[in-house]
């Protein structure tokens, strides 16, 4: 990574950061992006070259470079690992350890309506980085199937959190189930299809 890369790379961070610090002193309805742009000692107009709103800088705070480790996580996977393996066991490795210092955040995003939205759309995010590893694993240059492959599995993931984290008509949010299960059960669907993209690969002929 260039300089140039690590100053997008700390000005994205140092956004993300102060905004769940905002809003986990002053409430999710309280924190403009003003604020957030301040309290990261850059200008408003920065902030929107990174984020589109206050609560997609706040769910980055707890979701960031998670794609990316996702990506190198079914990368770094031995070569005789099934491809649909290694993209499960990646994606419920990720999204069962936040880490003790993200699970408050965790919990101040699930309860709050716009919060949840954006953190429910997070998983778009995974499509790119998860299909160039795709790509890589299979060892073709054929980029649809592996944006194919990737958009599915973004799919299965969104639906899985949202099978865990649902509100009910009194509007308390409940979470239900065992995320590491519900994810291997939306992702179950997809197994024959990223089994028969390997097998059509010259590595898996």
């Amino acid at each position: 990574m260039g300089l140039r890369e690590r100053k997008k790379q700390a000005t994205r961070e140092a956004l993300q950061e102060a905004a769940l610090r905002l809003a986990m002193e002053h409430g999710p309805a309280n924190v403009r992006v003003d604020d957030i742009a301040e309290a990261a000692g850059v200008s408003p107009r920065t902030y929107n070259n990174y984020f589109s709103s206050r609560e997609e800088a706040i769910v980055a705070a707890v979701t960031t470079e998670r794609e990316s480790r996702i990506a190198g996580a079914v990368t770094r996977k031995p070569p005789g690992t099934p491809l649909a393996d290694a993209v499960r066991d990646a994606l419920v490795e990720q999204y069962t350890d936040p880490g003790e210092h993200r699970r408050e955040a965790l919990l101040l995003i699930t309860t709050d309506p716009a919060l949840r939205s954006a953190f429910l759309n997070s998983p778009a995010a995974l499509e790119h980085p998860l299909a160039e590893a795709i790509a890589e694993r299979l060892g073709t240059t054929d980029t649809q199937t592996a944006r194919v492959l990737a958009a599915g599995v973004a799919a299965a993931v969104r639906i899985a959190l949202e099978t865990w984290i649902h509100p009910r008509t009194d509007g308390l949010v409940v979470v239900s189930g065992s995320l590491p299960d519900l994810l291997r059960t939306a992702l179950a669907p997809l197994a024959p299809a990223l089994s028969a993209a390997e097998n059509q690969t010259p590595e898996g002929r």
